[in-house]
């Protein structure tokens, strides 16, 4: 009785190894067709299902691609909600994270808390004034040679860099010139 039941369960087990082989040749031939026509993402070396067409997220995008002032996520909520207004600021949240992961937007950390986002995906520099808080592009090619100069005096390996510059902005130094409050 105990011989059979051993024959039964081993039999299962080569039957179950079979059916997960099976699938597995399944899957891995899915997931290089549908690599192919652009359905499936890796993002962080895991494999995702295709994003669906989301009219919210490409309003988000939209509304980022037309804008120059690197806004707040608070900034992207207030405005998507004129066009949704059942839309949550989590959302929004979530929406911007998703598309900083596939490297569709920049998140920019200017040192006062709030969070800005860039359409502008390729390298350049930024400016902060100090004055009104407003985030701009300078409209420099980045200095490629400190990349080398760091490399030299860093242990690791570099990947790239990023620049802050603040200051008071033009409008600012117009509206309060060198010397008023």
């Amino acid at each position: 009785m105990i011989q059979k039941e051993s024959v039964i369960s081993g039999l299962t087990e080569v039957a179950s190894l079979s059916i997960i082989k099976t699938v597995a040749i399944i899957v891995t031939e899915t997931l290089t067709v549908c690599e192919k026509s652009g359905y499936v993402r890796r993002i962080g070396g895991m494999t995702m299902g295709a994003l669906r067409h989301s009219r919210q997220r490409e309003s988000i995008k939209e509304f980022l691609a037309s804008r120059t002032d690197h806004p707040t996520a608070d900034m992207v909520y207030v405005n998507i909600r004129k066009s949704y207004p059942n839309i949550s600021l989590g959302t929004v949240y979530r929406n911007l994270s998703l598309l900083e992961s596939l490297g569709e937007v920049r998140k920019i950390s200017c040192g006062d808390g709030a969070e800005r986002f860039d359409p502008n995906i390729e390298p350049h520099y930024h400016f902060v004034c100090k004055q009104c808080g407003c985030v701009q592009d300078i409209p420099m090619v980045p200095v490629e040679s400190l990349e080398v100069m760091a490399q030299e005096a860093f242990e690791g390996d570099i990947e790239s860099h990023t620049a802050m510059f603040y200051g008071v902005c033009g409008q600012c130094r117009k509206a309060y010139p060198k010397g008023t409050p």
